[in-house]
């Protein structure tokens, strides 16, 4: 009578399951050991989310960077080549032809000209009284008319030289050179003195980023160079504008066209390369703060793994009670899983906040666009789960493994 039941009983034993735990169990389970610590978990985050904000604003400020410096380029044009006396076989410094600007006038493809010549032995100051030893390292250059449009320069403060002007004692200081010598606007009273001759500041550039050995000059007309400080006439720089689709076939006659007896004591040079470098370096720079970023992010990673290790070693009992209720060795595994990609993900958002307000403050303090890209965001949040993910892996298997006896035997 009593095998009917037996077989009953055996029968329904063998069909009971474990209970399943739907994805928002998992996660509500997962949350207890973050909710019960949330002093823990906010420095096991915190560690994390530097790691991610560094990597973030480092991205972020260089992509805002380089979102700047394109849009100058852009602006200014990257079409701008200039042409200077190089040196001779003798290691003498070369001088470019009388005649160099109008032979660069008559290649095809340039659209525009000017140029600029130093004013030997004109030495500029504040006044008569400065030592003569102390030039400040200004320079007195002759320039042409059209020499603002040329290089794409700005006056911000009075005018430009013009054909009536020119022919007077009138100058235009650059940006640093009006710095130096201590004016800060243009006007009939400012005066300096070049050569020995008083010139009355016309107007004060600035700062002129394909051109900055204009930022340290005083400029002023071609004929007053010569009337005034017995200037040569001979060109110093040549700058010219070219077709952007010709600029590299511009640039492979301009030496032998400026100086056709002597093509080799010509030097021709791009200024934006200038800034591509400069750009070039700053993304090298930006690589090794990437990999700072990454250390901490690593250092980060290890935290999390320590801090779940002594999860489970404190919460055995937990794991103990859960097992002996009918708790799964998978549902272990995944409570502390899920519990570590948790705190990962906190740290990963947090730090992809905190970077994006980094990048979002400097970038406003320097006036540039904001730009950080996405993939930076989401890769640096992908990345901490990943690291989160391996980090609780250990500590999750190592909870699973324990019997729910020895659990339940720990003091």
């Amino acid at each position: 009578m009593n095998r009917p039941v037996q077989l009953s009983r055996g029968r329904a034993a063998a069909e009971l399951k474990p209970a399943r735990l739907w994805p928002r169990d998992v996660v509500r389970v997962g949350a207890v050991g973050l909710r019960t610590r949330p002093m823990r978990a906010f420095l096991s985050a915190l560690g994390i989310a530097t790691g991610i904000a560094a990597m973030v604003a480092v991205v972020g400020i260089s992509s805002s960077s380089r979102a700047e410096l394109d849009g100058q380029l852009d602006a200014l044009g990257t079409n701008l080549l200039t042409v200077a006396p190089g040196t001779r076989l003798t290691g003498e410094q070369a001088q470019l032809p009388l005649t160099a600007e109008a032979m660069v006038g008559r290649i095809g493809p340039v659209r525009a000209q000017s140029a600029v010549g130093r004013v030997d032995d004109a030495q500029v100051y504040r006044t008569n009284k400065i030592p003569v030893v102390e030039t400040n390292g200004i320079s007195a250059y002759a320039a042409r008319p059209n020499l603002l449009d040329t290089v794409g320069a700005t006056v911000r403060s009075g005018k430009w030289l013009d054909a009536a002007t020119g022919r007077y004692p009138a100058t235009v200081l650059g940006a640093s050179a009006a710095e130096r010598l201590g004016i800060t606007k243009a006007s009939p009273d400012a005066q300096v003195l070049i050569g020995n001759k008083w010139f009355t500041v016309l107007g004060i550039l600035e700062p002129a980023a394909l051109a900055p050995e204009l930022d340290s000059a005083a400029l002023m007309g071609w004929p007053a160079a010569e009337t005034t400080l017995d200037f040569d006439n001979h060109p110093t720089t040549i700058y010219t504008r070219s077709d952007d689709a010709q600029v590299e076939a511009v640039r492979s006659v301009l030496g032998a066209t400026a100086n056709p007896e002597a093509p080799n004591e010509v030097e021709v040079s791009r200024p934006s390369d200038a800034l591509a470098a400069k750009q070039a370096a700053g993304e090298a720079f930006t690589g090794l703060l990437l990999g700072l970023g990454a250390v901490a992010l690593l250092v980060g990673g290890v935290g999390v793994a320590n801090i779940m290790v002594i999860s489970v070693l404190e919460r055995r009992a937990e794991i103990g009670l859960r097992r002996s209720l009918g708790a799964t060795r998978g549902q272990i595994r995944t409570q502390f899983l899920t519990e570590s990609l948790l705190l990962s993900a906190l740290g990963g958002v947090g730090g992809a906040v905190l970077g994006s307000a980094v990048t979002a403050a400097y970038a406003s303090y320097q006036g540039w666009l904001l730009v950080i890209p996405v993939w930076a965001l989401a890769g640096g949040v992908v990345a901490t789960l990943i690291i989160g993910g391996l980090a609780g892996l250990y500590p999750a298997i190592r909870a699973s493994r324990l019997s729910p006896t020895e659990a339940l035997a720990t003091p």
